[in-house]
C-alpha cells in the first residue's frame, strides 16, 4: 500500500475505486503530488475528485501530466479548438448515450488509451447518471487456472463499428475512422505487472483461433465474469466531480437512467501503447 504524504484517499471499496481529497487539479501538480495521483491510480484502477473546477486548459494540462492527449477517432469535434475534448452530454432528445456497454475506452486502436479522465459539470438532479468500473485484474485471477492457461494463447479481434456504429453518418469530420486492431485476450500492464482480461463487450468481436461458436461461448462467459458484482465500484456523480480511469486494467459501464435530465462534461483521453501479455 503506497504511503501518501500531499493527498488523502479514501478506498471506496476493498477491489476498486478510491476518493481523492486535499488537492486543487485547477493548479499544476508538483513532482511528488503528480507521483502519489499516479500511486493512487495504480493501486486503485479509478480514482475520484470532487468539489473541482477546472477550465478546458486546467483539464488538459492535468491529463498531460500522464502522456499525450488522444484525439477520439470517429466521435464529433465539438470544440474545434480543442479537438483532444470529447463532450459528454445528454438531454431530453437523446436515444442513447456513449458507454452503455461494458468496456474499455476505443480498444480498438493499434494502441488502446491509457486512461480517461471525465469531468462533469452538470447532473441529473434527482440522481441517476452513475458510472460502474470493474477491476479486470480480479476478473483474471478468479479464473480456474485451466481456463487462464486455455486464454494465453488466445487473441481477440476489437472493433470501433461494433461500439460506433451510429456514428458512421453522425459527424462530419474529414479524417473519421473506425479502427480495429488484435490484442490478446489477457494482457500485463506495463507498469503494475499484473495481469488483467483485455475483452469488453462493447468493442470485441471474436477470438480468431476458435470456430465462431466457441469463440461466442467463451466470450459471453468472460463477459458475464467481468460483470461480476464484487469486482465493481459505483460511483455517483456531482457536479464538478472527477473520474480517472486506467483503461488497462478497468473496465466501466454508463448508467443512461436519467431521462429526459441533462448531464454535461467533457473527457480528456490519454495516450496508451500496445497491449501484450508477459511470459
Amino acid at each position: 500500500m503506497p504511503k501518501y504524504e500531499t493527498i488523502e484517499v479514501r478506498k471506496l471499496t476493498p477491489t476498486i475505486g478510491a476518493e481523492i481529497g486535499g488537492i486543487d487539479l485547477s493548479r499544476p501538480l508538483g513532482n511528488q503530488q503528480f507521483q502519489e495521483v499516479h500511486d493512487a491510480l495504480m493501486d486503485n484502477l479509478v480514482i475520484f475528485f470532487r468539489d473541482q473546477k477546472l477550465s478546458i486548459d486546467q483539464h488538459k494540462e492535468f491529463g498531460r501530466r500522464f502522456g499525450k492527449l488522444h484525439v477520439h477517432p470517429n466521435a464529433p469535434i465539438e470544440i474545434a479548438e480543442h479537438p483532444e475534448v470529447l463532450v459528454i452530454k445528454a438531454n431530453e432528445k437523446s436515444k442513447h448515450v456513449a458507454g452503455e456497454e461494458w468496456h474499455s475506452d476505443v480498444s480498438c486502436d493499434l494502441e488502446p488509451p491509457m486512461g480517461s479522465i471525465l469531468y462533469l459539470t452538470e447532473v441529473p438532479p434527482d440522481g441517476g447518471g452513475d458510472t460502474l468500473f470493474a477491476n479486470t485484474y480480479r476478473a483474471y485471477e478468479t479464473l480456474s487456472a485451466p481456463i487462464q492457461r486455455l486464454l494465453e494463447g488466445l487473441t481477440a479481434t476489437h472493433d470501433s463499428g461494433k461500439a460506433h456504429y451510429y456514428r458512421r453518418k453522425a459527424t462530419d469530420r474529414a479524417e473519421i475512422a473506425f479502427p480495429n486492431a488484435e490484442h490478446p485476450v489477457v494482457r500485463t500492464h506495463p507498469v503494475t505487472g499484473r495481469r488483467g482480461l483485455f475483452v469488453n463487450r462493447g468493442f470485441t468481436l471474436r477470438i480468431p483461433q476458435l470456430r465462431k461458436t466457441e469463440s461466442d461461448a467463451l466470450l459471453e462467459m468472460l463477459y458475464r465474469h467481468i460483470e461480476t458484482p464484487e469486482f465493481h465500484c459505483r460511483f455517483q456523480w456531482r457536479a464538478n466531480s472527477i473520474a480517472f480511469w486506467d483503461n488497462r486494467c478497468a473496465q466501466h459501464h454508463a448508467m443512461f437512467d436519467y431521462f429526459p435530465h441533462r448531464r454535461y462534461g467533457h473527457r480528456v483521453t490519454v495516450c496508451g501503447d500496445k497491449p501484450f501479455l508477459r511470459a
